[in-house]
């Protein structure tokens, strides 16, 4: 699912007041949130933007060349859990990250957040995307569901309820769109 318009605008005006320059993106789809990044962090900034499916990146990929912020992308393929044990085996990235935006296969939200928490740097705001899951994480547990996708609302269920007993982070949940948790780490 694409970020709505109001959440990447939200998005883009958090990274300017933060002044973040250096992102991290996992679940980059075809490329709007990793737009909307690249044009509101610096022109030095960095985005680490991991996705499983570079030729869905590479559908959005002319239109962050027209807008010339292709530079500040640093594209992986592959899966992010491997890609984030990488960064973790090199020292310079524990801590460099200003902000991170967690988009991809909602099953792993959990692993990655433990994986994200070492690599922002304290003061740094993580994002969770579909937080709230159409509503449905507020539904009793026996509801039917669309598609029947009860695994997905599970996990972000207990993603929520990790995330609000983590006293590592300060935590705001939002009713943009699909839900948008937002995560500053105080240590």
């Amino acid at each position: 699912m694409a970020v709505p318009p109001d959440e990447a605008l939200f998005l883009s005006m958090l990274l300017k007041l933060m002044n973040a320059k250096n992102t991290m993106e996992i679940g980059v789809y075809t490329g709007y949130s990793l737009l909307k990044t690249a044009l509101a962090i610096p022109d030095d900034g960095k985005i680490l933007a991991i996705d499983i499916n570079r030729e869905m990146y590479e559908v959005g990929l002319p239109v962050i060349e027209k807008a010339r912020v292709a530079h500040k992308i640093d594209f992986r393929e592959g899966p992010a859990l491997t890609i984030l044990e990488q960064q973790l085996t090199e020292e310079k990235y524990r801590g460099l990250f200003d902000f991170v935006f967690v988009d991809a296969d909602k099953t792993n939200y959990l692993h990655y957040h433990k994986r994200v928490m070492e690599l922002v740097r304290v003061g740094g705001v993580i994002a969770y995307d579909n937080s709230l899951y159409s509503g449905l994480v507020a539904a009793p547990p026996d509801e039917p569901l669309f598609c029947g996708d009860t695994g997905s609302r599970d996990v972000i269920v207990e993603l929520n309820k990790v995330l609000a007993a983590d006293p590592q982070i300060e935590v705001c949940q939002l009713s943009i769109a699909d839900g948008l948790t937002l995560c500053r780490r105080l240590y």
